[in-house]
């Protein structure tokens, strides 16, 4: 199976100039639907997998969106780099809307934390997380930036809130207090899945507003707003990426389970092994 590159983000990324799309993709899960079927395609030579985190149409609030499905579905068709595109509001005078911050740190402070591990029910695994995100990936992602003129910072605390409201300024001062810089709802558990899945994940975090602590309030206009008009700036900095990610998946993310798992093999549960194939193959002997 050829390995390919994911792209979680808003439903119109896959219109970038340059994206030849070759089929649409339903895949059944053991943890339930994805957001959205997987759109499958060829961009510089390299197959390329979309998904919708929210769905097509925005359907899903962040608490809806069934992360485990959603890696377990990329990596079952052989994805093992994933560019997260996500809208985030600033916690710092620097971070204006649509500038662009690549996250190397998160804070957790969701409330479905079992829901985000494939592991249990038999097999225990303790990831190492460290480092959250993809430091080769977010290089790439720094790169594309800086040759698109973007106005982009390497590195940066995202805290991940449950939503789907927007921070109180309660919430919002103390979030400065803590030295964080930016906020938003879906982006961690997706690159504590894509580390347990061996997938080297990096987010192009996008500004859309200053959260309460500045403005007087956050609305879906606004945030919807700045989206748009860095959609076409997403676009390319992804074009630029995929174009420049390397074909064999040998960086120290794609290794992640070397020495995570706890469990001897010859007490992994049938049925768990077969549910965690696409994950543990390689320690199954699977190609």
């Amino acid at each position: 199976m050829e390995h390919g590159i994911g792209v979680i983000g808003g439903s119109g990324l896959y219109e970038m100039e340059g994206f030849e799309q070759s089929e649409e993709r339903a895949v059944e899960t053991p943890y339930g639907a994805p957001s959205d079927a997987l759109m499958g395609g060829r961009q510089a030579g390299r197959q390329v997998w979309f998904l919708p985190r929210h769905g097509r149409g925005h359907r899903l609030l962040p608490h809806e969106i069934n992360h485990r499905a959603n890696i377990w579905a990329l990596r079952s068709v052989g994805v093992r780099w994933i560019v997260c595109v996500t809208a985030v509001g600033s916690l710092k005078e620097e971070y204006a809307p649509r500038s662009i911050v690549l996250p190397d740190q998160y804070y957790d402070r969701t409330s479905r934390r079992d829901q985000h591990t494939f592991f249990g029910g038999g097999i225990a695994g303790h990831i190492s997380f460290g480092e959250p995100t993809s430091r080769g990936l977010r290089t790439l992602l720094l790169h594309a930036a800086l040759e698109e003129e973007a106005e982009v910072s390497l590195g940066g605390t995202y805290v991940n809130m449950d939503g789907p409201a927007f921070s109180t300024r309660a919430e919002s001062e103390a979030n400065r207090e803590f030295g964080f810089d930016v906020i938003g709802m879906t982006n961690l558990p997706e690159a504590k899945l894509a580390r347990e899945a061996e997938i080297a994940l990096a987010t192009l975090a996008m500004v859309t507003d200053y959260d309460c602590w500045k403005e007087e309030e956050v609305n879906v206009q606004t945030v919807v707003g700045h989206l748009q008009a860095n959609a076409g700036l997403a676009q390319r900095i992804v074009a630029r990426v995929v174009a420049e990610i390397p074909e064999v998946p040998d960086w120290p993310e794609h290794s992640a389970l070397e020495h995570a798992i706890m469990t001897p093999k010859d007490l992994w549960p049938k049925e768990r092994v077969e549910e965690l194939r696409p994950i543990l193959g390689r320690f199954l002997g699977d190609s």
